[in-house]
């Protein structure tokens, strides 16, 4: 269980700097979210024929997981919509509902049973974005976009769960962020139309931090987090990922100066969030122990 904690939270890590470089990357929220994939999908490809680990999968099963990939697909839309309607700060924080929504869902989908005391912890989080919320008007769109990409994230999680048993994790990513590039290209041409755009092509510096964005912050870190999903809940993985603002948002701090833009109602929802994650990773330890 140690080791599975220790690859997620490697993970979370990772994840940390995906709101940053959403922020430094100028691509609207859709091209920049299919540029992502693609880079992901063509490489991971390539990896997996050249160390002959690529999985056949069975066509049910394959179809299971290009659906789940469209989920992943739209939940990144949005969280980089958030972040570009608000900033990396609220972006980043809004995904921090991705718990509760995840302790609602978990047992609608699995033989998991319905814990209160989870619904409880993603409130708290949930509270500390209420905070945010209704204190700072401004941000309220980017915030409304925010809490749909948790919905996705969760939904993501939940039914990602019933497949790491039976599908190696690499296999399983390069599937599902197929079906995620597949569903973004087919909308793409409606997207831009409602969302008119002058920039369609990176920058070559934003071509450098598109390749960071796939080969660490997706890559490896979806690799590490489907291998602790084979131990620990989606609940308990999605939870974790509230950490995810920390990093991302001393970040932010650091690179974007946003403290000067948020108030002191920020900071106490951050609290909350902060501490939500801590109970449950020590609650989820106490239990390992028992």
């Amino acid at each position: 269980m140690k080791q599975a904690l220790i690859k997620l939270h490697i993970a979370v890590f990772l994840a940390g700097f995906t709101g940053v470089l959403g922020g430094l990357i100028t691509l609207n929220e859709a091209l920049l979210v299919w540029y992502r994939i693609a880079i992901t999908v063509f490489s991971l490809f390539a990896l997996l024929v050249w160390k002959k680990e690529l999985q056949q999968v069975p066509k049910q099963k394959a179809l299971q997981l290009i659906f789940i990939g469209a989920l992943i697909a739209i939940h990144w839309v949005c969280f980089y919509g958030s972040i570009k309607y608000a900033n990396v700060s609220i972006g980043l924080v809004c995904f921090a509902s991705t718990g509760l929504f995840t302790a609602l869902l978990e047992p609608l989908f699995t033989k998991k049973a319905f814990s209160w005391i989870e619904v409880g912890l993603g409130l708290l989080s949930l509270a500390g974005i209420y905070l945010i919320f209704h204190f700072d008007a401004r941000y309220r769109l980017g915030i409304g976009i925010g809490l749909a990409s948790a919905i996705f994230a969760a939904l993501f999680s939940v039914l990602n769960k019933r497949n790491v048993a039976t599908v190696a994790p690499k296999t399983m990513m390069l599937y599902e962020l197929s079906g995620g590039l597949l569903i973004l290209t087919l909308l793409m041409p409606w997207y831009l139309q409602q969302f008119p755009t002058k920039q369609l092509l990176p920058s070559l510096e934003e071509w450098g931090w598109l390749l960071v964005l796939s080969w660490f912050c997706t890559v490896w870190a979806m690799d590490l987090m489907l291998q602790a999903l084979q131990k620990v809940s989606a609940f308990t993985q999605n939870l974790s990922l509230n950490l995810e603002p920390v990093y991302g948002i001393l970040l932010a701090f650091v690179l974007f100066q946003e403290q000067k833009d948020l108030q002191p109602s920020f900071y106490a929802g951050f609290v909350l969030i902060a501490f939500s994650v801590v109970l449950q990773m020590l609650r989820v330890l106490k239990l390992k122990k028992h």
